[in-house]
């Protein structure tokens, strides 16, 4: 489990300021959903956090340390559109977050270390209700199985931390709600410490341990994209199953302005 400080972050593109003094502090464990109108920052605050974009002022500590300049191992992501590889088989989309973590150079693993790379994923689409479709394509997998492998993708590296942007939004209702029941059983599980953004109110207090606003506090009509948006509401999400956590979740008080 990781422990996330974010102090004073800013982030602009440009004279577009996206996000401004957002400072908060993630305790290890949490199940953090984060809502917000759209455009408001909320992938980019999640970009920030896997380290595939940098702040333009402040900083990202994890477990007290900065947060290194590029993604690793430590964090997976999952998009609402799977980052799946359609030319490979389920077992090797799998197989390949391993390859190219432990051979960096080759980017493949040859005999034992493969064989053992390969009963690893097969093991973790098991676990995610894939173990019966290992060798079939991308393509013949319905939305929520192909979200389900997406799932593995990341959890194959065992990640501290779990990025998730939008990851239900494109599903059924009622694949919809397996997906967020696995969720919750995979993180109970792995104890990892998950992040994720989503546009639905109810599923952000539904598996949220703790629910975060993005807004703008301050505004210009002239100039729209002057003011970034911030935290406007840190509140306690309804998921109380917190067998990990020593302590209860700090909720900030935060300016309580602005809407969504």
């Amino acid at each position: 489990m990781s422990r996330i400080e974010v102090q004073g972050l800013w982030k602009s593109y440009g004279d577009r300021v996206v996000l401004e003094r957002v400072s908060l502090v993630i305790e290890p464990g949490s199940l953090v959903a984060i809502v917000g109108a759209s455009g408001c920052g909320k992938s980019t605050f999640l970009r920030i956090l896997l380290g595939s974009e940098r702040p333009s002022r402040g900083r990202v500590l994890l477990d007290g340390a900065p947060l290194p300049a590029e993604p690793g191992p430590d964090r997976g992501i999952v998009f609402q559109r799977y980052t799946v590889f359609p030319h490979l088989s389920v077992l090797d989309n799998v197989v390949l977050g391993l390859e190219f973590g432990k051979s960096r150079l080759l980017g493949r693993l040859f005999g034992a270390r493969r064989q053992q790379a390969r009963e690893k994923a097969a093991a973790i689409l098991a676990r995610v209700g894939l173990g019966h479709v290992l060798d079939a394509w991308p393509h013949q997998l319905s939305g929520g199985m192909q979200q389900r492998l997406a799932l593995a993708q990341a959890l194959i590296v065992e990640p501290r931390i779990l990025l998730l942007d939008e990851p239900f939004g494109a599903l059924d209702p009622g694949i919809r709600a397996e997906a967020r029941a696995l969720l919750l059983e995979l993180w109970a599980e792995r104890e990892m410490t998950v992040v994720m953004v989503t546009h639905d109110l109810a599923e952000a207090f539904q598996l949220g341990t703790r629910v975060l606003v993005f807004d703008k506090v301050r505004r210009d009509p002239q100039v729209p994209e002057r003011y970034g948006a911030t935290v406007t509401y840190d509140l306690p999400g309804y998921n109380r199953f917190r067998p990990r956590l020593e302590r209860p979740l700090p909720h900030a008080s935060l300016p309580a302005t602005g809407g969504f």
